[in-house]
């Protein structure tokens, strides 16, 4: 964890706007402009990029990756900007926590693997691009996107450690233990051998 620079109220301010930041539901919206419906009545119900690439409107699941990414991207870098690396983790972990369990969806969120990377690109960089790496190897070796982002998120602490992050180590960790959780189901599938694949 970093020193606490920053007041403890302006901490709760930060934490406070970056969980509405990240509970916009970019999915959600993402598929209503693009006339694809109701995305929580779509394939797994998910309003995350993946269920939104299942629509078969890859540029639409395109656009919530980013989306996703960069709200997670955008709350930790302007906190860091701001006021320094303690509100910049807490800002991440708010977002990260708005995209789980959004306020705007009754805290039915996404499964938060996009906000994940994008927080991690801008946190962490070489950890971001690796946990890209990660994730890309193993969805081509497997097509399997929920294994992918297991794989990815739970190793980031490890590498948070490796390329000398240590104060983000515990961060890295929450987020993974997070993303874990929420893949609960996705886990039970891969164990019983019935998760979808991704046609190549």
């Amino acid at each position: 964890m970093p020193e606490l620079l920053t007041p403890l109220w302006l901490l709760g301010l930060v934490g406070l706007a970056a969980y509405l930041l990240g509970s916009v539901p970019f999915g959600v919206v993402v598929a209503r402009v693009m006339g694809l419906g109701d995305l929580r009545k779509i394939g797994s119900g998910n309003i995350g990029a993946t269920n939104v690439m299942r629509t078969g409107n890859k540029r639409a699941g395109q656009l919530t990756f980013l989306l996703d990414a960069g709200k997670g991207a955008f709350a930790a870098l302007l906190a860091w900007w701001a006021l320094g690396e303690d509100a910049a983790q807490v800002a991440a972990l708010a977002a990260f926590l708005g995209h789980l369990f959004p306020v705007f969806l009754g805290l039915r969120g996404g499964k938060g693997v996009a906000t994940f990377i994008g927080i991690a690109l801008v946190m962490a960089w070489p950890v971001g691009l690796a946990v890209c790496a990660l994730w890309v190897a193993v969805f081509k070796l497997a097509r399997i996107s929920s294994l992918a982002a297991l794989v990815a998120s739970t190793l980031s602490p490890v590498l948070a450690w490796g390329f000398g992050y240590g104060s983000m180590v515990a961060l890295f960790a929450v987020l993974a233990a997070m993303i874990i959780y929420k893949h609960g189901e996705n886990i039970r599938r891969l164990i019983s051998g019935t998760e979808p694949r991704f046609d190549k």
